[in-house]
């Protein structure tokens, strides 16, 4: 269920006042989408640390709490402020982790269920084009790739978060952003 735009904007307005039950309703909200964004990113040198959930969480807090000196007009300003602050910490994770190895000692003789090393290169690189790609869309067309692809929203709650008239509309403008991206993501791989 999408969450109304403009209840969303009256929350915030009231959780920068100091509402803490119009904070809690942000991240009931806003919560579960930035969880299912951010599942498989945590880097998996910081997975035995910590929980994707944990850093959802603590990251969102954080950022709702300093939203006082931002200027939020809609709902996907807030979505795209609150996932650019949960890709930072992941980022933080990153540099943290590759700073800070885990240690690799074998201490059992069973199989390993982390991906291989070419596996998670392979992963890592497709991440990478994938996000770079993504950032050099415009604006739109971010939105609705992560909007389908990231959030999974059907087509008539893509319709309303983009302004499109119908289902229809938000499909054919999913479909542009997603050939686009696949160009972006194809000029990274050469």
């Amino acid at each position: 269920m999408i969450p109304d735009v403009e209840s969303s904007l009256l929350l915030l307005e009231r959780a920068r006042g100091g509402d803490a039950g119009a904070l809690d309703e942000l991240l009931r909200r806003y919560l579960p989408r930035m969880r299912k964004w951010a599942s498989g990113r945590l880097p998996p040198s910081a997975r035995h640390l910590l929980d994707t959930e944990d850093i959802v969480q603590e990251t969102l807090v954080k950022a709702l709490r300093n939203l006082s000196h931002l200027e939020i007009r809609d709902g996907g300003a807030l979505q795209a402020y609150l996932r650019q602050a949960l890709t930072n910490r992941l980022a933080d994770l990153y540099r943290r982790a590759r700073t800070h190895p885990r240690d690799t000692t074998v201490g059992s003789d069973l199989a390993a269920h982390d991906a291989s090393p070419l596996e998670a290169a392979i992963g890592l690189e497709t991440l990478r084009r994938y996000e770079e790609g993504l950032a050099r869309l415009k604006a739109e067309d971010r939105q609705a790739v992560i909007l389908r692809v990231e959030l999974s929203h059907d087509y008539d709650e893509i319709a309303g978060l983009l302004g499109k008239s119908c289902a229809a509309a938000a499909r054919v403008a999913v479909s542009r952003a997603l050939a686009r991206l696949s160009r972006e993501m194809k000029r990274d791989g050469r």
